[in-house]
């Protein structure tokens, strides 16, 4: 421990004088270790650790999926890198330039094409005019699935306690499963569900015409969706076109349903309602469901930010679309 971590301070309430550690101890811990392994090792050889790290190991004739500190300590000096390095300092110099090979992402590529720039800015001019429209009595509504959600009993679980986390019980019963769809008011953020009986078009109509019911106040709505088979069937689009215009479909680009908010709202109450529930019937999830609509509109809900205008996807498309 560097001398700088440590300090006396004057005695509290009479108490006599101790030596603590300052706040920022494991900080100054762990800067004074990678100054040394800086020291150590110059800027070539972390240079070349880094880029060892950012091969792929099949490169190296490794048949592991991905690189960690012991595997990249010892092929840095099969290499011929260093002499001798351990993974705790290959830990800290991948460390300092925010290198985690042990990490991954998933994503989807977007099919960057004129159809892609077509939807794109359709469904980004609805949100850029959304509280517009809205006081026009036109939303701009936002909708997505959650498909086949799980069921899930788990018995018992320990609520957390001051010095201990809550524990749930690892085996679960499950209870079948249940599709919600979500609406999101974009000008607002408040959400409605419904729940389908079966994900199908059938279905999806039925729960739009009972949302549209419920508002027949409104002059209509622009309806924000992704290209699920339900979205896009035939029937799906007899409906809106027998509607008057009142729904006004805007689908979003292929592989690119990220530009749906609803998606937002998904991971939004999820993640506070959703997550770690566990329920003893499919009724009782539904129920849950329904309750805590209302909860979140009044607590959570409101417009998310969009900073991703027309303007700025226009200019990305011109830089990465072939």
């Amino acid at each position: 421990m560097s001398p700088s971590a440590w300090s006396a301070i004057g005695p509290p309430s009479g108490a006599s004088a101790a030596v603590t550690r300052r706040k920022d101890s494991k900080a100054s811990c762990w800067t004074s270790r990678a100054w040394a392994a800086r020291r150590r090792f110059p800027p070539l050889q972390r240079a070349q650790i880094v880029a060892l790290a950012c091969l792929e190991p099949i490169a190296e004739g490794l048949h592991i999926t991905h690189w960690t500190p012991q595997d990249l300590a010892r092929q840095a000096v099969i290499d011929g890198i260093v002499d001798g390095i351990s993974p705790r300092t290959v830990q800290r110099i991948l460390h300092d330039v925010d290198l985690q090979p042990h990490r991954t992402r998933y994503w989807k590529t977007a099919r960057l094409d004129e159809r892609f720039k077509e939807r794109a800015e359709q469904v980004l001019w609805c949100y850029s005019h959304a509280q517009r429209l809205a006081r026009q009595g036109i939303w701009v509504v936002a909708v997505d699935e959650i498909p086949n959600f799980q069921v899930l009993e788990r018995r018992p679980i320990r609520r957390a306690l001051p010095g201990s986390i809550e524990q749930r019980e690892f085996e679960y019963t499950r209870h079948g499963t249940v599709n919600f769809l979500l609406f999101l008011a974009v000008h607002s953020g408040r959400m409605e569900v419904a729940v389908e009986a079966s994900k199908d078009a059938k279905h999806y109509t039925g729960a739009l015409e009972a949302f549209r019911r419920r508002h027949r106040a409104l002059k209509g709505a622009f309806l924000i969706q992704d290209g699920d088979p339900s979205h896009t069937a035939g029937e799906t689009a007899a409906y809106c076109s027998d509607c008057g215009g009142w729904w006004r479909s805007r689908f979003t680009p292929a592989h690119a349903s990220w530009l749906n908010q609803a998606e937002l709202l998904i991971r939004a109450f999820g993640h506070r309602y959703l997550k770690r529930g566990s329920w003893q019937s499919r009724e009782q999830l539904i129920e849950h469901v329904l309750a805590s609509t209302p909860e979140y509109n009044r607590l959570y809900a409101h417009p998310f930010e969009w900073t991703w205008t027309n303007q700025k996807m226009r200019q990305w498309f011109a830089t990465h679309a072939p």
